[in-house]
């Protein structure tokens, strides 16, 4: 920014904004007040009031989630939160509503699940990514994330020999050797006898095969060089044309215009600034985002004719009425609300249902003596030892029968997991309001996640929406088996998990990283007079501690909100014969009773924070990079269109395919300065 671009915002910063934050804010973050480091009187210059972008977004966020300022002390008018708002973005951000800088572009490799998929619909076959290759790293809370899906030597090496693999196993060598629909999926045509004849028609297969596996159209050069490759094996001794084909086939899986997403921009462009990326892009980010794979034949003709955009609205329809719009469901809620980690959470069953059964201090004993040695293994017990630890076990069964049993089976964190994903899929597929994923009257059960659940009248093993009673905790993210497990700790609940998930995926807001050398959570009821304190008791320990009182009055009334379920997603109403207390207030100043109460503030007061933070989770998702300043006003415009549409999903989805960061592309003069590098749009 130039001297002459900084004043005009400077001054109405002074003249407008600074009067606004000197009567609200000044308090704690002005007049010799500096809480979280922040006062707004020691921004003097231009420079300091203009160019501190982290600063106004962080004031931004919490103004809009009303915790600045914070609850019981005077607040702005609404018009005046509009006014700041509309400053911060017009004059710190440089935000232009008619163009919305689309950010920053990454290029984006394959990841594990989008290259199986990419490979299923590519060749035919079923490759299993999850054992041949790496688990893909996270950013942001996803595994589609450009800056972290890196390529190691090690990597590199798998997907070569993968192209080997996939190849041998999906094309055939001959004709008499193969499956006919195989055959042909390669082969359309009988191959010619002659040299010349050949030549052409390995150039025609080769041309559509690198159209499908590049995801647009490879240039002359290439497929001739994919096509002497072919004719140079099929011509040795003993070969045959389909095996040469082959050969040039698994060039093209092992190439990085395969594994990762090429992308270009619009020829003809009347947008000079942010110019749109072309139908090929288009048809890609199009097809990753909701189907996790490459396009199929109708994007790629529609792409081609350049029609793809005035179909936009009729194929996103298409897509998400096609099987493949489940990969999107499952990628997402699996991410977004962890769905994924059912398979891997390790829950102790035994030490979770014993918080429920009292209060027994010798049993906790026992218990304590028992875990001493599962902890030292087999092999390195005494014989007095292992008879010792039977007599412990069968002390356990014969004191609490069959509620100790293993609880979390392979069935039932299958049944969760499905829960998740069909309540999500439910309300896109039926455009219903967003707002059912914190609170409805219905989900989506077996006989085996009905009786964890304590609902009766569902049999059978295959899910389908039950309407719950009306006095029922359940219905809405929040009371899912996956959530409920994935925010507990492998012996007990944990309050603070849970509270920092609903802060993080439902509202937005969560709080920064805990300091270094913080005491655990433990520690704090040592001071307490209990034999067994609660955890509504330990937790208040732990936040009188001033170092830890910012963030955990935010986190537990949220978290104990949830404590009437356990580790294992199952109700209960006490802890060690003590009734659990579910009440709290909020930072924000609404009061709840129970876990009924809450779901209904979060969905009647803070739709809107819903509707943000769903929005930038799935933006990032759809991007494959973490979102930035710039992209404010994108977000408001996609939130402002969510509300117009009381909550429906297409609303969402639409909002984000069509905007700017999906439709077009920053070129590098274009930049302006960013928290993380750039990488360049360019041909790999």
């Amino acid at each position: 920014m130039t001297a002459d671009t900084l004043a005009p915002g400077a001054a109405e910063f002074r003249s407008q904004i600074r009067p606004i934050l000197q009567n609200y804010c000044f308090d704690c973050h002005g007049d010799g007040a500096h809480k979280g480091n922040v006062a707004f009187d020691e921004l003097k210059t231009d420079q300091d009031i203009l160019t501190n972008r982290d600063l106004w977004w962080k004031a931004l966020k919490n103004l809009r989630a009303d915790m600045m300022p914070p609850a019981k002390k005077p607040r702005p008018s609404p018009e005046q939160e509009q006014q700041i708002t509309q400053w911060i973005k017009s004059s710190v951000f440089a935000s232009d509503p008619a163009h919305p800088d689309p950010g920053r572009v990454t290029v984006r490799r394959l990841n594990r699940v989008e290259y199986r998929n990419t490979i299923r619909d590519l060749m035919g076959i079923d490759y299993d990514t999850q054992t041949e290759f790496p688990p893909d790293d996270t950013g942001f809370g996803f595994d589609t994330i450009g800056d972290v899906l890196t390529v190691s030597p090690m990597l590199l090496e798998k997907y070569m020999n993968a192209a080997q693999k996939i190849v041998t196993q999906a094309v055939p060598e001959t004709k008499e050797g193969a499956k006919p629909r195989l055959y042909k999926r390669f082969f359309p045509k009988d191959i010619p006898a002659g040299k010349r004849e050949r030549r052409v028609y390995a150039r025609e297969i080769l041309t559509d095969f690198t159209l499908k596996a590049f995801r647009r159209p490879a240039d002359q050069k290439t497929v001739n060089q994919l096509a002497s490759l072919a004719e140079d094996f099929y011509t040795q001794p003993g070969k045959t044309f389909e095996s040469g084909l082959g050969q040039a086939m698994v060039a093209v899986l092992a190439s990085p215009r395969f594994l990762f997403r090429e992308e270009g921009t619009e020829k003809n462009n009347d947008q000079p600034r942010y110019p749109l990326v072309d139908d090929y892009a288009l048809a890609s980010r199009l097809s990753y985002f909701l189907w996790s794979s490459m396009p199929d034949d109708e994007l790629m003709n529609l792409a081609a004719h350049g029609k793809l955009r005035q179909n936009l609205s009729a194929q996103m329809k298409r897509m998400m009425e096609d099987e493949r719009s489940k990969e999107f469901v499952r990628n997402f809620t699996g991410q977004w609300l962890r769905a994924r980690d059912m398979d891997s959470i390790q829950i102790d069953e035994r030490a979770v249902l014993v918080r429920e059964l009292g209060n027994d201090l010798e049993m906790e004993r026992i218990r304590r003596r028992y875990r001493k040695f599962q902890e030292k293994g087999e092999e390195s017990l005494t014989k007095d030892e292992k008879a010792e630890r039977d007599d412990i076990r069968a002390t356990f069964y014969k004191r609490f029968g069959v509620a100790l049993r293993p609880a979390l089976t392979t069935e039932l964190r299958t049944a969760m997991r499905k829960e998740t994903e069909d309540v999500f899929g439910y309300i896109l597929q039926e455009d219903r309001s967003l707002l059912e994923l914190i609170d409805s009257d219905y989900t989506f059960l077996n006989e085996t996640l009905a009786h964890q659940y304590g609902i009766t009248n569902v049999t059978g093993k295959e899910m389908r929406r039950v309407t719950l009673p009306p006095d029922s905790p359940r219905g809405g993210v929040l009371t899912e088996g996956t959530v409920l497990v994935a925010t507990s700790n492998p012996t007990r609940t944990s309050p603070v998990k849970r509270g920092l998930f609903i802060l993080d995926s439902i509202l937005g807001t969560p709080p920064p990283p805990p300091p270094a050398n913080i005491p655990p959570l433990e520690d704090a009821a040592k001071g307490l007079t209990n034999e067994t304190p609660s955890l509504r008791e330990t937790l208040a320990a732990h936040r009188a501690n001033a170092l830890c009182a910012s963030c955990h009055n935010r986190m537990d009334p949220l978290g104990l909100a949830m404590e009437n379920f356990n580790a294992l997603g199952l109700w209960r109403s006490n802890e060690f014969k003590q009734s659990i207390d579910i009440s709290g207030t909020l930072l924000t100043g609404e009061s709840f009773s129970d876990i009924r109460e809450l779901k209904h503030i979060l969905a009647q007061k803070h739709a809107e924070d819903f509707y943000r933070t769903l929005t930038e989770k799935m933006l990032t998702y759809a991007l494959g990079r973490g979102l930035e300043y710039y992209d404010v006003e994108t977000v408001d415009q996609i939130v402002n269109r969510i509300e117009k549409a009381n909550g429906r999903p297409s609303a969402l989805l639409s909002g984000i395919v069509e905007s700017a960061p999906f439709q077009e592309c920053r070129l590098p003069s274009a930049a302006p300065p960013a928290s993380h590098p750039a990488k360049p749009l360019s041909k790999l």
